[in-house]
């Protein structure tokens, strides 16, 4: 699966180079799995002393102006300690998470997410706690880099092929008006550098449906462009073009 999406994705390349990252993104997956496993057992500080930020500006000016935010993230670098590093911006935050199908693992992630203090919104009735959160000034993070059911997706090009991706981010901009601030993490060394990007201001059209679907291909393409300054680091192994426009013929 891995190979398969990089060959999507870096039709250029080599199958050696291609397989390379394959590799290196394996790797980085299980120093992901010791960094946390470390994170649970260590004080809070040691996690965030191995954190920089920088960026910060762009969400100060976003919460000064309206008092909330949501933040657009995904699957790479170690995307868990961005539950920790929300400490370094002085703004409270809640995550938008889909229960892990395994019961052990899901339990060790809720521990570390709430050990920095995050509020959890479960994905499954997730409108009602998402809009409380923002009223009470929140950053409200969602991950947008996987496969969505096509009922509640929109199809965008990501990495130049159609991906049928989650509309809930830019459903909830457009009707709230709120602006959408990408975050990314990404391991350099044994630190992590945490990046925070000019806001995505949802598209000033009369159409609804159109803003939706402008704003959800602007999100992916950001997540592409942080993919690309950092491919080992994204996973890779995950199914991301499994379900197929209607119109194509095969998948």
């Amino acid at each position: 699966m891995a190979l398969a999406n990089l060959a999507v994705a870096f039709p250029a390349l080599d199958a050696a180079e291609r397989r390379r990252i394959g590799r290196r993104s394996f790797h980085h997956l299980g120093v992901l799995f010791v960094e946390l496993a470390a994170s649970l057992v260590h004080p809070l500080e040691r996690t965030l002393g191995a954190l920089s930020l920088e960026g910060l500006e762009h969400l100060k000016g976003v919460m000064a102006a309206g008092g909330r935010a949501l933040i657009l993230t995904a699957h790479l670098g170690n995307w868990e300690l961005l539950a920790a590093a929300h400490r370094l911006t002085g703004y409270p935050l809640a995550i938008v998470v889909r229960p892990l199908d395994s019961a052990p693992l899901n339990a060790l992630a809720d521990r570390l997410r709430r050990k920095s203090g995050v509020e959890l919104i479960d994905k499954r009735g997730a409108l009602r706690p998402v809009l409380r959160a923002l009223a009470d000034g929140r950053m409200v993070a969602i991950l947008l880099d996987q496969n969505a059911a096509r009922h509640e997706s929109v199809f965008v090009p990501f990495f130049g092929r159609a991906a049928s991706t989650s509309k809930s981010l830019a459903v909830l901009a457009v009707r709230t008006g709120t602006p959408v601030v990408p975050i990314f993490i990404r391991r350099e060394g044994r630190r992590h550098r945490v990046m925070v990007h000019p806001p995505l201001v949802p598209p000033a059209v009369n159409d609804a449906e159109r803003a939706v679907v402008e704003l959800t291909m602007r999100c992916t393409a950001a997540i592409e462009t942080a993919v690309m300054q950092a491919p080992e680091q994204w996973l890779w192994m995950h199914n991301r073009w499994r379900t197929r426009p209607a119109a194509e013929a095969t998948p």
